[in-house]
């Protein structure tokens, strides 16, 4: 009987770890002739999906903007240098960026399980230098999204 409660509790397990996704994201110094950049630059997951940022280039972390993320959500802040992973449990946007790279432009979006509710306080943030350039046309590209 004991063995048939693990048995159980075995196919409970992979059924719950197939029904999760790990999507990969990039930290590249260059990437198709641009600099200091994530890819993919906006990702969809479902919640409880993992998001897996791989350090392909030195000298990158992954960091939530403060106020750039769902109610509730802890701060998280990854060591430069090193590949990192998330697992997404709250729904809607997360803003994140490099942040030594954060004025270059080297920021991007993560929409959790099609919410779009917060995209009001993801207008609001206060990007600098190229940050706001590539923040205003990845903003756009959420608002087409969050239509469909």
């Amino acid at each position: 009987m004991k063995n048939f409660y693990l048995v159980i509790l075995y196919f409970v397990f992979l059924i719950t770890d197939l029904s999760a996704a790990e999507v990969n994201v990039g930290m590249f110094n260059k990437l198709n002739g641009n600099t200091m950049v994530f890819d993919p630059l906006i990702v969809n997951v479902d919640i409880n999906d993992t998001v897996l940022w791989t350090a392909n280039d030195k000298g990158h972390n992954v960091e939530f903007i403060k106020k750039g993320v769902p109610e509730g959500v802890d701060k998280f802040k990854s060591k430069v240098g090193k590949d990192t992973d998330f697992t997404f449990t709250i729904p809607g946007i997360y803003a994140y960026q490099c942040t030594p790279h954060k004025t270059l432009g080297m920021i991007a979006f993560i929409v959790v399980g099609d919410d779009f509710s917060n995209i009001e306080n993801i207008k609001k943030l206060k990007f600098l230098g190229k940050s706001k350039k590539t923040a205003k046309i990845l903003i756009e590209e959420l608002e087409k999204l969050s239509i469909k």
